[in-house]
């Protein structure tokens, strides 16, 4: 079954709040601090410690860097990472991450991709942030990211540039194809490093998928707002697939005139036409006169040929119709021996698993009739037979 994390950005998309709350979800501690050191980057050091925003625990990281760098060259990060001892898709991902960020500073900025300096982003912090947020989802075994709207707030925020509009700028270049939902807030919610990461991995944007929940995390932001709780909430679950349905026809009449021995040959062309299925049922008309209902079931597209059969073969005046859903299990067919011939069995399979497993009649019969045996005690014994698929997953390769 496939992991997915949601990244529910209750207060914002930070970094240091995506590592706080895959911490709190259980990703191992030491993972980050492996990623630190492959980066290399000297004294800097990674402090995880408990908070609480709004009443509620969370997770805080903190990057610790004395001799802070104000600011890069954009290839002295993707340096960084390449030249790291990290994990192919750890690295792949991050460096990833790296050349998006870039990509949209450099179009902010309007310099090129070689000249361009970062400042906010180009300290160790982006750089951990980055890095450890891959190594710790890798760590997950996480294979698919859905993340909530992301809150837009509008204001003002100070750089090293100067003021500029809220979100900023390479905020809003990453996002490209996210959801956006406008939110009141007093500060910056969502940053830049914050961005380049959810761009990278979120496979879609939207509500939470359906999904059967094993953990949950807290990552708190460092600062403590008024108006809502800095907090991003990561949930951790198994993909948890709905049951599949089609939407089908299905057609009756009602009949009192239909002579007995004709009821199958109605039936026989309802399949003929298309019909899934076909049943009938005794039932009492006007008069207090016995009659039988005709029942099939259609897709869509053989709605029409399936009535016409019922008006063609059954004594009808007419036929009807109603529209629903009929939700299947996979189907697959596999064989077992019985006195040494083969029965076919078909398997129903849910979530990949087989829930059913029943022993094909017609070859019943005719093993029986080989063997000179009940075809009740040949159905037995392929019946007892199937009871090693059921309960199992099903291996496409095996027949």
């Amino acid at each position: 079954m496939t992991t997915i994390a949601y990244l529910d950005c209750i207060g914002g998309l930070a970094g240091d709040m995506l590592l706080a709350a895959l911490l709190d979800a259980g990703s191992p501690h030491e993972v980050l601090h492996d990623a630190v050191r492959a980066l290399g980057l000297g004294d800097v050091k990674v402090e995880v410690s408990r908070t609480e925003r709004h009443g509620i625990a969370a997770a805080h990281v903190e990057v610790i860097d004395d001799a802070a760098i104000a600011e890069r060259r954009a290839g002295a990060l993707i340096e960084a990472v390449a030249r790291a001892d990290l994990a192919p898709r750890v690295a792949s991902t991050a460096l990833d991450a790296l050349d998006r960020l870039i990509r949209a500073e450099s179009t902010i900025h309007g310099v090129s991709r070689d000249d361009l300096v970062v400042h906010e982003v180009g300290g160790s912090d982006t750089l951990i942030d980055i890095v450890g947020a891959f190594a710790l989802f890798d760590a997950l075994g996480v294979e698919r990211v859905v993340c909530s709207p992301i809150p837009y707030a509008r204001g003002p925020i100070v750089t090293r540039h100067g003021t500029i509009p809220g979100p900023g700028p390479a905020v809003l270049a990453l996002l490209g194809g996210a959801l956006l939902t406008g939110v009141d807030a007093e500060a910056e919610l969502v940053t830049p490093t914050g961005a380049a990461i959810v761009a990278t991995v979120a496979t879609s944007f939207g509500e939470l998928p359906p999904m059967r929940l094993d953990a949950v995390g807290y990552g708190a932001g460092s600062r403590d707002l008024r108006l809502r709780a800095n907090l991003l909430r990561i949930v951790l679950g198994t993909e948890h697939a709905p049951l599949t349905h089609t939407d089908v026809a299905l057609l009756a009449t009602s009949l009192d005139d239909l002579l007995p021995e004709l009821v199958p040959d109605v039936v026989d062309a309802c399949r003929a036409a298309g019909a899934l299925d076909v049943w009938t049922t005794p039932v009492q008309m006007k008069k207090g006169r016995p009659g039988v209902e005709i029942t099939a079931v259609a897709r869509f597209e053989a709605e029409q040929a399936v009535a016409r059969a019922l008006l063609t073969h059954a004594t009808t005046l007419g036929v009807r119709v109603a529209h629903t859903r009929r939700y299947e299990l996979e189907r697959a067919f596999r064989e077992v021996e019985v006195d040494g011939h083969r029965v076919r069995v078909k398997l129903g399979v849910l979530d990949g698993r087989v829930v059913n497993a029943v022993p094909e009649h017609d070859d019943c019969a005719s093993v029986a009739a080989l063997t000179g045996r009940p075809v009740k005690q040949v159905w037995g014994d392929a019946l007892a037979a199937t009871r090693r698929f059921e309960g199992g997953s099903l291996d496409p390769d095996a027949r």
